[in-house]
């Protein structure tokens, strides 16, 4: 989603000269230092709204929500007509899960300034974020009408079209935004969605050239990445080559990408050569599965604004003199050359090998009784529009009452209270497979899931685990998620059944074909 920022220009008053070294150093990227300015000019001019509008931009750029939604309330309070203060309170308020709070605060604030395009599409964001993507097209609509060329509102029109399958739509409002947006940033968030879009679409070939718009320089978020080596291109010829692999953005996406590496070591060939660098969790599990590479962990660090992702311990192959890079790839960047049709995808299941004793580890703990699902209902990270992807922990609870099936916690991250709710609501013990770290210990989450019966999961981490693994797996999800490439399955575990529903506001449909699956295990356990 695309809404506005605060711009920091220069201050009306206050210590001007500790702001505007405040304002230099965030443009640099250094933003600790930058807060440090702001909080000094803050305590001298407690009240000058150009300082608090600063402190709030910079928190939530932090993920100081808290913070954000506080100073951007207080810079309201002082200059009431700021109405960048209310879409900046807006802002932080949904991006804490506080819809309510923010729903009411901009349509309090369009009873007195109903002209201003920006606060009706604040309140469609919103809307949207809260699974209400129907709903706030009706404001997206009006912000639009207020103002044509809005593109921030065009795009976000287009992604609760994105939210409710309405492909074709939301694609004629990405390439309106397209042409109407000015700022550089704003225009490859919207090229980045649009290639999500195509491959939602199922048209592989343009969508993977148009993916790469998240490494433009132009967004924000796009990461710098350091290797050695050219560059690689999908025209290039690999046979004898040493290819550095360096994998990018999250946990899932590592593993689901990783799927691509056995055509790219036969393309490399037997006097080729293969580096991975990996997240360091998954040096073990990935230099297990691809025996024949060289597998280090990436580092992360920042280069003014931006992450940089680099490949440090980069090297030949084992048990071979060191070699040059010849190229180096971002990992995102490989199924241009080698899927781009759904026929590429290979029909076999399963490209991880977790340990094997591992396996037999988890196997014996579970014994052999009754059926056992693993299960994991969100993400790590819940801002913002992500909240909205996952169902109600409540309509979890009538699944794990299915009988004759055992249930295994797969959550990772700090959930012990949200586990106690589950069980108590269901009724039931969950088993948790004791000293395993579900974040850290990715060799054990990943035997695990081969020692189940099913995993049933929402689009995350774990259920990309599983499926790379080619473990049993059900992935409960919305109507549009690009991962499946314009299919009812996920071409990249061809194991895995979708269990999707129509929009993010009913996910009746979903629950239900998941209750459907379970059912069937059980029934089979005892048939």
């Amino acid at each position: 989603m695309i809404g506005q920022q605060a711009r920091q220009d220069g201050p009306t008053s206050g210590p001007s000269s500790t702001f505007a070294r405040g304002v230099r150093l965030e443009r640099a990227g250094d933003l600790a230092g930058a807060l440090s300015a702001y909080e000094t000019a803050h305590v001298r001019a407690p009240e000058d709204p150009d300082i608090l509008a600063a402190l709030a931009a910079l928190a939530g750029r932090l993920e100081m929500r808290e913070a954000a939604a506080r100073l951007w309330a207080e810079v309201g309070r002082l200059r009431p007509e700021r109405l960048e203060a209310t879409d900046g309170q807006a802002r932080a308020l949904r991006e804490l899960g506080r819809f309510d709070e923010a729903v009411d605060l901009l349509r309090h604030a369009l009873l007195t300034h109903p002209e201003e395009a920006r606060l009706w599409n604040s309140l469609g964001v919103t809307l949207t974020q809260d699974g209400q993507a129907q709903v706030a097209i009706t404001f997206l609509d009006e912000a639009v009408r207020l103002d044509p060329r809005f593109a921030a509102a065009i795009y976000n029109r287009g992604s609760a079209r994105f939210d409710l399958g309405q492909l074709a739509l939301a694609h004629e409002d990405f390439s309106q935004a397209a042409r109407a947006a000015k700022i550089p940033a704003e225009a490859a968030a919207i090229a980045f969605a649009r290639s999500t879009l195509l491959l939602a679409r199922g048209d592989l070939a343009t969508g993977w050239d148009a993916y790469e718009a998240r490494l433009s320089r132009r967004w924000p978020k796009a990461s710098v990445f350091e290797a050695p080596g050219r560059r690689w291109r999908p025209a290039d010829a690999l046979s004898g080559k040493h290819l550095l692999v360096v994998a990018e953005q999250g946990l899932g996406d590592e593993l689901m990408f990783a799927g691509v590496l056995p055509d790219v070591t036969e393309a490399l060939g037997a006097q080729g050569a293969l580096s991975l660098a990996v997240d360091p969790r998954l040096v073990g599990l990935f230099g297990r599965s691809f025996p024949t590479a060289q597998v280090s962990a990436h580092a992360t660090d920042r280069l003014g604004p931006r992450n940089r992702r680099s490949a440090p311990n980069a090297a030949g192959p084992r048990d071979v003199e060191p070699r040059d890079v010849d190229l180096w790839a971002p990992m995102g960047s490989l199924p241009r050359r080698f899927r781009p049709s759904l026929k590429d995808f290979p029909e076999t299941r399963g490209y991880l090998r977790p340990d094997p004793q591992r396996v037999a580890h988890w196997a014996a703990w579970l014994g052999a009784g009754s059926p056992a699902v693993g299960i994991t209902w969100r993400s790590g990270k819940l801002a913002g529009d992500r909240r909205r992807q996952y169902p109600a922990l409540n309509l979890w609870a009538p699944l794990l009452r299915t009988p004759g099936l055992r249930f295994v916690n797969l959550q990772y991250g700090d959930c012990a209270e949200e586990l106690a709710n589950l069980a108590q609501r269901a009724g039931i013990t969950i088993l948790e497979p004791p000293g395993l770290d579900l974040r850290d210990d990715l060799e054990g989450l990943a035997a695990l899931t081969v020692a189940l019966d099913l995993t049933l999961a929402v689009s995350n981490a774990t259920a990309a685990m599983a499926g790379a693994c080619g473990a049993p797996l059900a992935v409960i999800g919305g109507p549009a998620n690009w991962t499946r490439l314009g299919t009812s399955a996920y071409p990249w575990y061809p194991q895995a059944q979708a269990l999707t529903t129509a929009s993010f506001d009913d996910w009746a449909p979903a629950m239900d074909a998941a209750a459907e699956r379970l059912g069937a295990l059980s029934r089979s356990s005892r048939a």
